[in-house]
């Protein structure tokens, strides 16, 4: 039965029962709210204090309604619990309780458990095209699997980070309930289910809070999608801690990924909503918050943060393995193998060093475990930010990945894969919107005119070969080809990540809890060693050559045992060329 407990200060309409509901809307900017309901009447709000409007109305759930700013402006809930179709359609009233949880006992995995498998929700065909999914990754030694954005977007076509009614699962990928079922059936496989969640920027289309809360953004400060949200609001911090909360309570997320916490002017929102999330998640139950964060602010990861996408590793390695220098990649192309070797041996790379264009970045992170970072050889960015959504085994020597891959699996730091990636996928990632009009031409232009500065794309008719975002056939080409698993030069790499994460099982998750870093050294170009110590006192080390030159090493310890090898037939005394090799030493034997 619903709670009748409806506080004014809590956004979104709340059931008082099966027939009646309370709607609720913080319009500080409106002189008059009134709801519509569709098919029904027209009901005048009330104000309340600091901005708010209510009104109690005997309506219960599957009802749609609009709310009616001014007389004039009919606009969507900002915090509908569903639409009956775009971010323009009508809300829908949502029961939370509607939904009856077959696992209901399941209390997550611990952190050092995780094996993250992102993916987006649309190219496997909606909640129900993921859950298809569910039994193979599990099998395959997946642990969690992680969902691109799926708040409500314009167009049935996204990368989910143009949202803009953060509380509304995307209509296109199914209901409200399909979704619960999803995670619910995911518990059932021992899956987590990560939830990648945007704070930091509403969508170009279909966000209408400027128009009657215009404090809701303050317009001192800008952000690349125009001026930044206001968080010193006690109504906006609340709108998106009260955001996550719903998705760690009612829809039983086992955590959330926060993207680009970097454009979130105010820390004090980013620390009151991890001690929010901390206390309010029942006894005995793992829930983890990552974040994506281009300023290496180590520090919040002993702040209510559990760990932090490791963009400083991928990027080294992405050189490292491409030859790549434009863009970003050249803050790691320079000294790449010394970056190579702080990246293993502390976490970040950039501690609060100047980058190209002399800015510090970072905080040290070498008192970190090492699995506070999520590691990633590919992910939406990283495949989709690329003018051709080109795949890692289109642009780099297949032995040398899979000796980056080995690093992936098999080192201390939590591993991410993407969609696809297990089975060696070569279609590519492409971004693609559903935009229209005057919006998708900007868009269109946008995404070209990005990659002027590079050489490639000087010319504008080279330019015009990117992709077109809003075609459909730019999303088509995108989807994963999931039948292709099992066919040549695909099962082989199959395998390789079944074989590497059997491995992480036995011998490295048991071995987490209290890991630390304890350094690497460059042993030549392309060429480091790195330790760890694991928490029953073990040594993991790594020898890693992703060079073409074979190199004489001093061989390890006597009593370390190889790990696992990327190469054939390997030597104590020397590091082939694109291998990585693995030794552990137990502590008892040293």
């Amino acid at each position: 039965m619903p709670s009748t407990r409806a506080p004014i200060g809590q956004h979104g309409p709340a059931l008082l029962d099966a027939n009646n509901t309370r709607f609720r809307l913080w319009a500080p900017d409106a002189a008059t709210v009134a709801v519509q309901i569709v098919g029904g009447e027209t009901l005048a709000m009330h104000p309340e204090n600091d901005g708010w409007y209510a009104v109690d109305a005997p309506y219960g759930a599957g009802t749609l309604y609009r709310f009616l700013i001014d007389g004039e402006l009919r606009v969507p809930d900002p915090a509908s619990r569903a639409q009956a179709g775009d971010v323009h359609a009508p809300s829908v009233v949502v029961d939370p309780h509607d939904y009856l949880w077959r696992h209901p006992g399941w209390q997550g995995r611990p952190w050092h458990e995780t094996v993250l498998y992102e993916l987006h929700v649309g190219l496997l065909g909606g909640y129900a095209g993921v859950e298809r999914q569910l039994a193979d990754l599990a099998a395959l030694g997946v642990t969690a699997i992680e969902l691109m954005p799926i708040a409500e977007f314009p167009g049935d076509r996204n990368w989910g980070y143009d949202g803009v009614l953060p509380y509304a699962p995307e209509a296109a990928y199914g209901s409200p309930t399909e979704l619960k079922h999803l995670i619910d059936t995911a518990h059932g496989h021992g899956l987590m289910v990560f939830l990648d969640v945007v704070y930091n920027h509403f969508g170009p289309d279909g966000n209408y809070l400027g128009r009657y809360a215009k404090h809701f953004f303050r317009h001192d400060q800008q952000t690349p999608w125009g001026d930044a949200i206001d968080f010193r609001r006690r109504e906006v911090r609340d709108f998106f801690i009260d955001n996550a909360l719903m998705w760690l309570q009612e829809y039983r997320f086992d955590g959330l990924r926060l993207d680009a916490v970097h454009a979130i002017p105010d820390r004090g929102f980013l620390t009151e909503l991890a001690e929010r999330v901390r206390r309010e998640t029942e006894p005995g139950r793992h829930v983890h918050l990552v974040l994506e964060n281009e300023d290496n602010r180590a520090s919040l990861l002993s702040q209510g943060y559990t760990a932090q996408w490791n963009d400083d590793g991928h990027n080294v390695l992405h050189c490292l393995l491409t030859g790549e220098q434009q863009g970003y990649y050249a803050d790691y192309h320079s000294h790449a193998t010394a970056k190579l070797a702080r990246f293993l041996g502390e976490g970040f790379i950039y501690q609060g060093q100047a980058n190209r264009r002399g800015e510090s970045r970072g905080e040290p992170s070498s008192h970190l475990p090492p699995t506070a970072f999520v590691l990633f050889l590919q992910n939406h960015d990283q495949t989709g930010n690329r003018a051709f959504g080109e795949r890692l085994l289109s642009l780099a020597d297949p032995q040398a990945v899979k000796a980056a891959t080995a690093v992936l699996l098999l080192s201390p730091m939590i591993p991410l894969l993407f969609m696809g990636e297990e089975w060696g996928a070569r279609q590519p990632f492409l971004f693609f919107t559903s935009h229209h009009g005057e919006l998708a031409d900007a868009v269109r232009e946008g995404r070209r005119s990005e990659f002027a500065e590079f050489g490639e794309f000087a010319d504008e008719h080279t330019r015009e070969r990117i992709p077109d975002p809003n075609a459909p056939a730019t999303f088509a080409s995108s989807a994963p080809d999931y039948q292709a698993r099992q066919a040549p030069g695909h099962a082989e790499w199959l395998a390789l990540y079944r074989e590497l994460l059997q491995l992480r099982h036995a011998q490295i998750i048991p071995r987490l809890p209290g890991s630390r870093f304890l350094g690497a050294e460059v042993l030549a170009e392309a060429a480091v060693q790195a330790r760890w110590r694991l928490g029953d006192g073990s040594l993991l080390q790594l020898m890693l050559n992703l060079g073409s030159e074979n190199l004489p090493v001093e061989p390890p310890a006597e009593h370390a045992r190889l790990l696992y090898a990327s190469c054939a037939k390997p030597s104590r005394d020397q590091l082939p060329a694109h291998a990585a090799l693995l030794y552990l030493e137990d502590h008892h034997e040293r």
